[in-house]
């Protein structure tokens, strides 16, 4: 499956794959109002070629671009917010009050992904963390908007996934751009018959109860669209925040069942995963769909575990 390095998207939005680990992972989002320019999400510092690529298509100064705008500090959606920035000597940084420090100061999240990936990998996986003057921050409160040439984009607070999240509403499409608040649907889980949509619990602050209010938040505003960051445009329909809110009990379960077995937690998610699936699209073999969902089981995995064990502690 091939997939195009950006997209129009219509209402001034292109969707930009991130060069993440593989092509569909990951994406962000440039957005045009009245010769004026927003990023949406950043990628990594290596997704910025595929910026330059769309950039070179269009006869606009780099001092046009007014915003830069992570919807958290994982390291796939604000790893290029530095690299970005200094390519944009105009735009002001919008971030969670909870993600400007480490926006300021990116050494722990470098540490803990080093951590995690050894140092090579890390740098294969993510190239130079940079820091953001604070001076060019521009803290975001629940509720706070901003003026794009006029077209008025506000965030809204949203945990569940991380503590540091916000989600961007942009009423000329009536779309939210998501993060990971409204989870994952990779074009490979996007079928004939309905899309696959399913949570997101990486670690370390996975919350069900805040995720599941802040998904009923963004229904509330009646979206027709959400722009995900895993991956691409959905079209928004209100069985789709059930599904996603019945997965989350779902996993929750699971996670009490399984809490001192990792491997046996990615195997549980892993069939329930593909019996959702199997409601949708009959065609693909189950060996085929279990590799697909490795990389997110796993992650959502470690995720449910770090969950139980604060429940545990508390």
């Amino acid at each position: 499956m091939e997939f195009p390095q950006s997209k129009e998207l219509g209402f001034g939005i292109t969707c930009i794959d991130a060069n993440y680990i593989r092509p569909g992972l990951a994406c962000f989002y440039f957005m045009e109002e009245a010769g004026e320019y927003a990023v949406i999400e950043t990628g990594t510092s290596l997704s910025f070629a595929n910026l330059c690529r769309v950039m070179q298509s269009r006869a606009f100064a780099p001092e046009q671009v007014r915003y830069v705008i992570p919807t958290h500090v994982h390291l796939d959606h604000a790893g290029g917010a530095g690299t970005m920035m200094a390519a944009f000597p105009e735009a002001r940084l919008l971030i969670h009050p909870r993600g400007a420090p480490h926006m300021a100061d990116p050494q722990r999240l470098v540490e803990s992904s080093e951590g995690v990936y050894g140092a090579q990998r890390f740098r294969e996986l993510y190239g130079e963390i940079t820091p953001v003057d604070p001076e060019r921050m521009v803290i975001m409160q629940d509720g706070d908007k901003v003026s794009l040439g006029g077209r008025q984009l506000e965030v809204r607070h949203t945990r569940g996934h991380a503590n540091h999240h916000f989600c961007v509403w942009d009423a000329r499409s009536s779309g939210w751009f998501s993060g990971d608040m409204f989870g994952i649907s990779y074009p490979w889980f996007r079928f004939v018959d309905g899309d696959y949509v399913m949570p997101a619990t990486t670690p370390t602050q996975f919350d069900p109860e805040a995720y599941i209010a802040s998904l009923e938040l963004l229904e509330s505003y009646g979206p027709r669209r959400i722009y995900l960051t895993h991956y691409g445009e959905l079209d928004y329909t209100p069985e789709k925040t059930q599904q996603l809110i019945q997965q989350l009990l779902v996993y929750a379960e699971l996670a009490t069942t399984y809490a001192a077995d990792h491997g046996a937690l990615v195997k549980a998610l892993s069939d329930y995963s593909i019996e959702r699936v199997r409601e949708i699209d009959s065609h693909h073999p189950d060996e085929e769909l279990r590799e697909l969902l490795a990389f997110d089981a796993d992650l959502n995995a470690q995720g449910l575990r770090a969950w139980r064990q604060r429940q545990s502690q508390a």
